[in-house]
């Protein structure tokens, strides 16, 4: 589902809920869900433990120039139910923009993972128009959730 402001996708993954979430929650697995091919490496970041940390994470891409970072602070957490983080460059306060991966338990084997790029809460207009968002199409977010599945399963 796409909106002005944000992308939302959603898949079944043949995995538990605690199978997806520990994936999700480990930040050197980040490379491996990346569906956009920005993200390059993570920046030895412990794993996510809860609301207000910060991981950051090796990137890159043409619309910054080349390789950068970014910090990423954990906006929500809830085990093997939610994880979300708002992204910034590095040392810069967070522009707005979310990823918010939800997890529901489809039994014990199986978890629809709904994830949503949201940048609704950018309010810089240079910034707008210099990202073109969204930067990160549908397409690449359901790679995102392919990518997940044959993480948990491998």
């Amino acid at each position: 589902m796409t909106t002005a402001t944000s992308i939302t996708v959603s898949r079944r993954i043949d995995a538990s809920s605690t199978a997806v979430f520990d994936v999700l929650s480990n930040p050197q697995r980040h490379t491996e869900l990346d569906g956009s091919g920005f993200v390059v490496s993570d920046e030895k970041t412990d794993r996510i433990t809860g609301t207000g940390q910060v991981f950051r994470m090796n990137m890159t891409g043409d619309h910054m120039g080349g390789d950068y970072q970014t910090d990423n602070t954990v906006t929500g957490y809830d085990p093997q139910h939610l994880l979300a983080w708002k992204t910034a460059p590095a040392d810069t306060e967070a522009p707005g923009w979310e990823w918010i991966w939800e997890l529901q338990a489809q039994g014990s084997d199986a978890t629809e993972v709904r994830l949503t790029y949201d940048w609704s809460k950018v309010t810089d207009q240079d910034l707008l128009d210099k990202v073109g968002f969204p930067l990160v199409s549908e397409t690449q977010l359901q790679h995102s959730l392919g990518n997940l599945a044959s993480a948990v399963s491998g």
